[in-house]
């Protein structure tokens, strides 16, 4: 049985994850293949080593080519031009099954990327006032957001994993900048996420977004357990970096760990 601990002090992201999960000994060959195998252009991915807090960890980036990086930051920032409509105004819910459906990927993988999808497109459904079909997945239907989850999903499937055990997310507090404008922390696709699907929360003083729609969709669809085993013995680390700098180092641990049944 391979039992998966989730240590989110520092919130959780799709990156974050990800990279976790490859320091933890998931494929890198595999996901390679896939991510290849997508119909969708312009963008590659890095693995890297990096140094946070004197730790070594490893560090999951989806690079935008010049082009998609663009309008990315102008759907951002508001600057609406006629080309960023077009990239993101046709993109639901549908195409995004369409892109996994053809990807190479396993039928466990592939089943996991879409019902983190649904997830999320529920919730932002939710937030938004429209319905899952029409929801246009803004920042979700960046390219960016898509190579995460299909990532996540192929290096969760690849590990092998039973159980996933998260006691508890930390979250931030304020406000961020999006497409909308101005929106409170945790954002609500988050709240609508954390409610429908019980995560546990804590509300930390750090000023900021701890917790993406993207990581908290993944942690919804893969928690199996609230509670932590009492006794167990951990038999590898993985952690995973995350992009941001707040004054704790932004860090998700997820742990392979063993439970010996006479202790439970």
């Amino acid at each position: 049985m391979n039992q998966l601990y989730l240590e989110c002090y520092s919130g959780i992201s799709g990156d974050m994850f990800v990279a976790s999960l490859l320091d933890l000994g998931a494929s890198k060959e595999v996901l390679e293949e896939v991510l290849l195998s997508l119909p969708l252009t312009g963008f590659k991915t890095e693995i890297t080593r990096v140094n946070k807090s004197g730790l070594d960890v490893c560090d999951f980036n989806v690079i935008l080519d010049h082009d998609n990086h663009d309008h990315d930051m102008n759907y951002l920032y508001g600057e609406h031009t006629h080309h960023e409509h077009h990239h993101h105004e046709h993109r639901h819910l549908h195409d995004i099954l369409h892109i996994i459906d053809h990807a190479q990927m396993t039928d466990h993988a592939k089943e996991l990327a879409k019902k983190i999808f649904t997830i999320l497109g529920e919730a932002e459904a939710k937030a938004h006032g429209t319905s899952i079909e029409e929801v246009h997945f803004h920042e979700v239907g960046a390219v960016d957001s898509i190579v995460d989850i299909i990532a996540a999903a192929v290096c969760f499937d690849d590990l092998g994993i039973d159980e996933v055990y998260i006691p508890v997310i930390y979250e931030g507090t304020g406000t961020v900048h999006c497409a909308h404008g101005t929106l409170p922390i945790p954002v609500p696709a988050v709240n609508n996420i954390v409610s429908s699907h019980h995560l546990p929360i804590h509300i930390d003083t750090i000023k900021g977004e701890l917790v993406t729609p993207t990581g908290a969709a993944i942690a919804a669809s893969i928690v199996t357990s609230h509670t932590l085993p009492s006794t167990f013995t951990i038999k590898k680390t993985g952690i995973g970096a995350g992009k941001r700098a707040y004054e704790r180092p932004s860090l998700l641990r997820a742990m392979l760990i063993e439970t010996d049944p006479r202790h439970q």
